[in-house]
């Protein structure tokens, strides 16, 4: 009698955190647990990853699974330090806050250049939005700010063991789905804009590593609750993208 495989899909979304628990061979629901985030459209990522936990412990822990793989809302900004500590509450990406922000960089750049560049007319969601709306309101914290990452990248690097205090920015990593929404990335070169970043932001800062579909993000780390060290983490994806794939929508 053959045992079954399970892999774990973590969806942090805007408004909750669902864990789901699925047959390998035949993509079969096991159990599901679920964690709700606040209403809020500026929320201190650690309320994330309190859900992921909480939504984790609801679907009956990971003990048994052999992967698991993030997905997340895109474009919102995760601010670290350079020991890896969130420096302040992070705008959503349906904060409508930045939308001076969003204006000035396409008046700065141009709304043309900016397509050029990143294949996206900035918007008010995409990250490069508020990393300038970080750098005008809140000018000690943009000071502070060594690293950003969206959720999605984050919460994988939460699940590798890293975090405040003990967080090395360094290994950051992402997937092309997520880099293409930050406004900063060129889906020509593969490669970062870093000259976007420091136009909206007045600086570099470290970026995630931009991995491959089937590259793998790392293993958990050690004293997670609920979820064993050494399992795979594939390298995930932003909401809209793991929808496509789900949807099995193609070009």
């Amino acid at each position: 009698m053959s045992t079954r495989m399970l892999v774990a899909g973590i969806d942090s979304s805007t408004q909750s955190c669902k864990v789901s628990v699925r047959d390998l061979a035949t993509g079969e629901q096991v159990r599901v647990g679920k964690a709700s985030h606040p209403a809020a459209t500026i929320v201190h990522p650690d309320r994330w990853w309190q859900a992921l936990l909480t939504a984790v412990r609801r679907a009956g822990g990971l003990d048994d699974v052999i992967a698991i793989s993030v997905s997340g809302q895109q474009h919102t900004p995760i601010f670290l330090d350079a020991a890896g500590a969130v420096v302040r509450d992070s705008p959503l990406w349906n904060d409508t806050g930045s939308h001076p922000h969003m204006v000035a960089l396409n008046d700065e750049l141009g709304k043309d250049e900016w397509i050029r560049r990143t294949g996206l007319p900035i918007t008010l969601s995409d990250t490069v939005t508020k990393l300038r709306w970080l750098r005008d309101t809140d000018p000690e914290s943009a000071r502070r700010t060594a690293a950003v990452a969206v959720v999605h990248d984050w919460l994988t690097w939460r699940l590798t063991g890293h975090g405040p205090g003990a967080g090395d920015i360094g290994v950051l990593v992402t997937d092309r789905s997520e880099a293409s929404g930050t406004a900063y990335w060129s889906p020509d070169s593969g490669e970062y804009c870093e000259d976007l970043v420091e136009l909206a932001l007045g600086k570099t800062v470290a970026l995630p590593r931009v991995l491959g579909p089937r590259d793998r993000a790392g293993v958990t780390g050690s004293g997670i609750p609920g979820i064993p060290a050494g399992i795979p983490i594939g390298v995930g994806s932003g909401d809209n993208a793991a929808a496509a794939l789900a949807l099995d929508i193609a070009e």
